[in-house]
């Protein structure tokens, strides 16, 4: 079967070896697959305009065939295969959504019109890529409830949450090229279409938009804690596998829900995370009352602090039963400022659980681990701590509240 003049032309282009098509006998001799398996790189410089209808036609019908709809990414290349026609090969098939393809091609046939609709051809998809891609940022936004597209994020196919026209389409890429190239943001629609990125809430800088994250929820765990304490002396301390929980009834805004905060201050502190060359941030967390040497470090100054306490009170020794809590003052005392201020314990330690902390110490090696083991063994001996105590149990309890009554 002899070859079109198309065909010897589009093998002619695209190869390095010139293959000769002066005499049908000689093309008439070759096979398809000759041609099909070279690169028409000639096509690919041309305008896609100039290819006729029926030949983007089949070139449609064969993806349906392939994929059961035409939401075409746009990285989709057309392959080097006998089922699209040779001239679309290695061609962008996304490239028919186009306006201008539309005016030329459809516009002016409404045959055409009804032969894409049996195909299920996307018409929204007509229209500017900005448009598509505000389209696809809107939707994730109402689905995730903000604008932090990950870079790697495409538009999931099949998915009733998304409309067609934003099937395959690489969200996050272009949320990437818009900070760091400001991709659709050159001309005359510039100032316009920043001012629509606002309005969805989109991030310009990453960095400050979790610092302030993070500060948001370090203080509504500060303004919680408060509320649940008489404490007014007191340290920003977040467990470090506290999660913020869902639900209403918690009392946290839902945009923190299920934040790892505890985490993150483990990391701040660590590895610097979000303050790292940048002061300011340092000094406000300072401000509001983080504490850069961890809740472990905290810890031990609470406990030797209280043990001290204890130890003075109890002649130099420091035999705390396991069960033994620091007492608050009196219920009838508290609205008297001068008792108040005379109870031995100060109001930050009210509550904390010493018996069970140096118990901890003995059995589990609690705060005595790391470059400061050592130091930390020498404050217990020199506070008379009891490494060993005798069996039985000795209620202290009731003798420290009879000495201050």
């Amino acid at each position: 079967m002899p070859f079109s003049p198309l065909e010897c032309q589009s093998s002619f282009r695209t190869t390095s070896n010139y293959i000769s098509c002066r005499g049908r006998s000689r093309c008439r001799g070759s096979s398809t697959r000759v041609f099909s398996s070279i690169e028409p790189k000639w096509w690919n410089k041309r305008d896609i305009r100039d290819l006729p209808y029926d030949s983007a036609l089949r070139a449609l019908q064969a993806y349906h065939e392939e994929n059961g709809d035409l939401a075409i990414p746009g990285t989709f290349v057309v392959p080097d295969t006998n089922e699209y026609p040779v001239e679309w090969h290695g061609v962008k098939l996304a490239k028919l959504y186009n306006l201008k393809w539309w005016n030329k091609h459809i516009a002016q046939h409404t045959d055409r019109v009804a032969e894409l609709n049996q195909l299920g051809f996307i018409w929204e998809r007509l229209q500017p890529q900005w448009n598509l891609f505000m389209e696809g940022i809107s939707h994730y936004r109402n689905i995730y409830g903000n604008v932090m597209v990950p870079a790697s994020f495409v538009v999931p196919r099949h998915d009733e949450n998304w409309p067609k026209a934003c099937w395959d389409l690489p969200l996050g890429s272009i949320v990437q090229r818009l900070r760091l190239r400001h991709d659709f943001l050159t001309g005359e629609n510039a100032f316009q279409r920043k001012k629509q990125l606002d309005g969805v809430g989109f991030v310009w800088n990453v960095s400050e938009y979790k610092f302030t994250r993070f500060f948001r929820a370090l203080r509504h765990f500060d303004r919680l804690a408060r509320e649940h304490s008489s404490s007014r002396e007191h340290s920003i301390r977040v467990p470090s596998k506290f999660e913020v929980p869902s639900g209403h009834e918690h009392g946290w805004p839902p945009d923190l829900w299920l934040y790892p905060l505890g985490a993150k201050c483990m990391a701040v502190r660590q590895k610097q995370l979000y303050v790292k060359s940048h002061p300011h941030r340092k000094q406000a967390l300072e401000d509001i009352g983080f504490r850069w040497s961890g809740n472990a470090k905290l810890g031990w100054l609470e406990v030797v602090q209280a043990a001290a306490i204890y130890s003075q009170m109890h002649g130099r020794v420091l035999n705390v039963p396991f069960n033994f809590v620091i007492p608050t003052p009196p219920r009838d005392a508290e609205s008297n400022s001068q008792y108040v201020d005379s109870w031995p314990w100060p109001e930050r330690l009210w509550g904390l659980k010493l018996g069970q902390r140096l118990k901890d110490v003995r059995l589990k090696g609690a705060y005595l681990k790391g470059p400061d083991a050592h130091v930390r063994k020498a404050q217990l001996d020199n506070l008379g701590f009891v490494w060993n105590p005798k069996r039985g149990r000795r209620c202290y309890i009731e003798q420290d509240q009879r000495e201050h009554d």
